[in-house]
């Protein structure tokens, strides 16, 4: 190599010391987010604290493995650069609804199937995201920060509403104490602190509910120091055609996502994503997904908010987000960090699940709010796909009587609002639907010549 050429950031490789420091504030910014699905799940689907921490664990570990493979890469796997991968929420409702009606082991097929298809249709993806222009996609957003926020009034509540003290003034007020913590830790502090505030309301939260005596810490002490999660630990997967139907387009709408946060990234680093990054990106997602899938994980995608991180910092190298991989691995091997995790109380939970979901509500709108309207059908569209969205959620009784894939599908209000919108879309705006790759080809160019 010429020694007079200039390394990119994105592959400048900093001090050990620095790759550690920069690494680790990545980790403490998704933390809160990442470890919320297994928790979300486990307690949608009744499972033990035990096997919760089993997930957490697993979640943590194979999230450092699919941060690995987005941003060392090999082959034609992985973007190459600093995405920091975690559990998507998109996958959230649809694989608590195959939890319930086929149980478990069909979870983690699913998620496989799921993940397997997306490495075999990576490239066709990278062109059929045409029909995810931002009237859809923050359209599906907006929906998804909705259709979570019943998740988070159960544990505001308490976690369980058969038990006598669900809805307790003790369990409301200590979801209200962790949201106000949370609060003004974001409005009073900028920054690293400032992005940490939905994890040190958590901490804040539990310490309230530990001085008032309304958690106990007793797992902690019966957990394991060191132990690897195993492959299956629940089970053989089972493969059904629904659930892996359901799976699949579900990752379709996680691959409109990761695509993004890809040309987010990119701009940001000034290293703007081509159409064979974005096929790697989407490749590397489904890879991952099937590892997770193997170890009693999720489907996964970057996590936007390390976006502001990186913006913030100034800090592009891809090798320090290679470092919080490392990081989220040996978390992963300590079972005790993930029983203290499993500690947190519901109601704190949910206080911050409000925050958390209302935020995802958020960056749906503001998509929204950079789609043009005037001279354009985008209002019908999105009035109609996020009411059609809504249904399941605000009345569930209304698809009672479906039952099979159907009620799979007609329950799953992400389902319902992503095929309302696509479809709308592209009967009302067909002319002015235009391919995602050149879009970005000419926002490269621009780029290049400011």
């Amino acid at each position: 190599m010429n020694p007079c050429l200039k390394v990119h950031p994105v592959d400048e490789i900093p001090p050990a010391r620095q790759l550690i420091t920069y690494g680790l504030q990545h980790v403490l910014v998704l933390y809160a987010g990442a470890v919320a699905v297994p928790l979300i799940l486990g307690s949608a689907l009744g499972l033990t604290n035990a096997q919760i921490v089993l997930l957490i664990n697993a979640n943590l570990l194979t999230s450092g493995v699919a941060t690995l493979i987005q941003t060392i890469g090999f082959w034609k796997f992985g973007a190459r650069l600093p995405l920091v991968q975690a559990c998507s929420f998109i996958a959230l409702a649809p694989m608590i609804m195959i939890g319930k009606e086929y149980g478990l082991p069909y979870v983690f097929g699913a998620v496989m199937a799921g993940g397997a298809a997306i490495v075999v249709l990576a490239p066709a993806i990278s062109r059929l995201l045409r029909y995810f222009p931002p009237v859809v996609i923050g359209s599906l957003i907006t929906i998804i920060g909705i259709s979570l926020m019943p998740a988070a009034a159960i544990w505001l509540g308490g976690g369980d509403p058969s038990t006598p003290s669900f809805g307790s003034a003790p369990n409301v007020l200590l979801g209200l104490a962790t949201i106000l913590i949370t609060l003004i830790v974001y409005t009073r502090f900028s920054g690293v602190i400032g992005n940490l505030a939905v994890l040190l309301g958590l901490l804040g939260g539990t310490g309230v509910a530990a001085t008032f005596g309304l958690t106990s810490f007793e797992q902690i002490a019966s957990a394991k120091w060191f132990e690897i999660s195993p492959p299956f630990a629940f089970g053989t997967p089972q493969f059904s055609l629904a659930p892996a139907l359901i799976m699949t387009l579900a990752m379709m709408v996680i691959m409109a996502e990761t695509t993004g946060n890809v040309l987010a990234i990119g701009q940001i680093v000034d290293k703007p994503a081509t159409q064979r990054t974005l096929g790697n990106a989407i490749r590397a997602d489904g890879l991952s997904t099937l590892i997770g899938g193997v170890f009693n994980s999720f489907p996964y995608n970057a996590f936007t908010q390390n976006t502001g991180l990186i913006k913030l910092s100034g800090i592009k190298s891809r090798y320090v987000v290679a470092t919080s991989g490392v990081i989220m691995i040996l978390m992963g091997l300590f079972p005790k960090l993930g029983a203290l995790i499993a500690s947190v109380p519901r109601p704190v939970l949910g206080g911050s699940a409000v925050v958390m979901f209302g935020m995802t509500t958020v960056a749906g709108i503001e998509m929204l709010s950079r789609v043009k309207f005037e001279g354009t059908r985008n209002a019908i569209i999105i009035a109609v796909s996020i009411s059609v969205g809504v249904l399941p959620m605000s009345f569930p009784p209304l698809f009672a009587h479906a039952s099979g894939t159907l009620k799979l599908v007609l329950e799953s209000g992400i389902f319902m609002g992503a095929i309302t919108a696509v479809l709308m879309n592209l009967v009302l705006n067909r002319a002015a639907t235009a391919p995602v790759g050149a879009t970005q080809a000419a926002g490269e160019h621009t780029i290049a010549n400011r």
